[in-house]
Formats: structure tokens, sequence, C-alpha cells
């Protein structure tokens, strides 16, 4: 991709082969000015700093590489979240669990995400309700370093673990929510190698088995960290709604349901602590 020193900001806006947020996104972040800027500057033209600079952003989007990565921002539940290869990228799907789980916690309430990645469920949380006494947890270091600084520039409370799975809980730590966003996606499915997911971690997609071996190990584990009528609620793939409201029945939850996402499909189920 070459992009010649003179282009003018407004040229570009129009000529860029990505689409047109992209395009803008893009130039806010090489030349760094606002989306204002890109009104009020339209007539500034590209140093050649400034081109080559720009030029070497829209290819790596042209390569594929998703936008939130170049840019290593993305924005979820109205906060700014920190991102890069180390964790998933915070999607508007996920936002339904954080409403459900706000839905749900009382005064000074306790919350734990399991499989924190970006902090993106811990920290929306804490940050909307700073009473609610927050644990979030990852078994991967990077991820955790990444969750915590999102949290610091959120001003959310939130105690961070490195655990795999419930591993580093103690028999002491009980809550009344636990929400997750597990790894579902089966291995060997053509999607871990399309778009954007084949950039993101791929531990963090598949749990290189069927889809439910993660949330089966959720399911089983949650009951003892949960305090009595406590709810597990868990974002799982399209079309495995009916299996995880199965596996919590058998695992005796209360009230198994799942919830729809904004395109209408099954996205969050879950279910109380008998």
């Amino acid at each position: 991709m070459i992009i010649p020193a003179g282009a003018s900001i407004g040229s570009l806006q129009a000529s860029l082969p990505l689409d047109p947020l992209e395009n803008r996104i893009l130039l806010c972040h090489a030349l760094g000015i606002s989306r204002v800027g890109l009104i009020t500057q339209s007539e500034r033209e590209l140093g050649a700093d400034e081109a080559e600079r720009l030029a070497a952003l829209v290819q790596r989007r042209l390569d594929g590489e998703p936008i939130a990565y170049i840019v290593g921002q993305r924005e979820f539940f109205g906060l700014p979240f920190q991102v890069g290869p180390a964790v998933l990228i915070p999607r508007p799907d996920t936002e339904l669990i954080v409403e459900l789980a706000l839905e749900r916690l009382a005064p000074r309430a306790r919350l734990l995400d399991m499989g924190t990645g970006s902090g993106a469920i811990a920290v929306s949380v804490a940050h909307t309700r700073p009473d609610a006494q927050v644990t979030a947890l990852d078994v991967s270091a990077d991820a955790l370093a990444l969750a915590r600084t999102n949290a610091d520039a959120n001003g959310a409370t939130v105690r961070f673990l490195r655990s795999d799975w419930f591993a580093a809980l103690g028999e002491e730590d009980v809550f009344d929510v636990v929400a997750s966003n597990p790894p579902y996606i089966a291995s060997g499915d053509e999607h871990l190698a399309q778009g954007d997911l084949r950039f993101e971690p791929v531990d963090a997609l598949t749990d290189h088995a069927d889809g439910l071996s993660d949330l089966r190990t959720i399911i089983a584990g949650a009951a003892r960290h949960l305090v009595a009528g406590g709810w597990l609620l868990l974002e799982h793939g399209y079309d495995q709604a009916a299996a995880v409201r199965t596996l919590l029945a058998e695992a005796g939850y209360l009230e198994a349901q799942s919830w729809r996402d904004l395109a209408g499909i099954e996205r969050v189920s879950g279910g109380r602590r008998g």
C-alpha cells in the first residue's frame, strides 16, 4: 500500500480502500487527531512520515488484522478497553452477560468473572456498581496484566487472580453471581480460520474439543463457589443454548434458561444454584 505525501485528509477519507468507518479510525490513529479534526482539517496535506505511517496501518488491515488490534483499543459497555493479541476483542454480544449480571447483583454483592481476558465483564460491572466486590481470574499472565491496566484506566476496583478455572479459589471464595465467556468454538471449526479470529488467541477461542468442555468444567465447579440462589451466567455459541441448558439442569441448577442478544440469537444461558 502506497499513499503519496501531499494527499489531503479529505481526499483520503474517500479514496482509502477500506469501509468509511475504518478509513476514519485509521486516519485518526495515524495522525493523532479526533473525528472532528477530520472535518476541520480536511484540506490538510500529509507529510511523508504521516503518509508512510498511514499506509502501514492500512496494509495491516488489508492483510486481515483486526482494526482493534491495529489501534490497540475497543469500546465495550461505553468504556475504552486496551486490547492486544493476548486477549479476545470485546464484542457487543458480550454486553448481554454484563446486563444480566447487573440485574442479579444486590447491593455489595460479589461477582466472579472467569476467564476475564481484557477484563471487559469484570471492569464493566465494577465501574457500573462500585459497591460490588468483583473478582476476575484468567490463566494467562499477559491477559491479567492488560485487564489490570483496563481496570485502572476506568477507575474500577477488581481483585485479579491467576488461575486455571477454579484452581486458585479457596473454600471461602463464594459469590452471588459467577459469569464467564469461556472458549466455546469446537476444534476444527471453519470459523477459526476466518476473519478476525485468525489473529485472536486460539486458546481463548476454542477448548480444542467439542466446544462444550470448558462450559462443563465451569458448570460442574461453580456450585461450590455460589451462595444458595446465586446465579451462574455463561456466554456460548449460537447453536449451543439447548446443550448448555441441559448441562445446567443435569447439574441441579434451577430456572435454567437462555437470553437472546441484539441479533436474536440465544447467546447467554444460566441458572440458579439450588
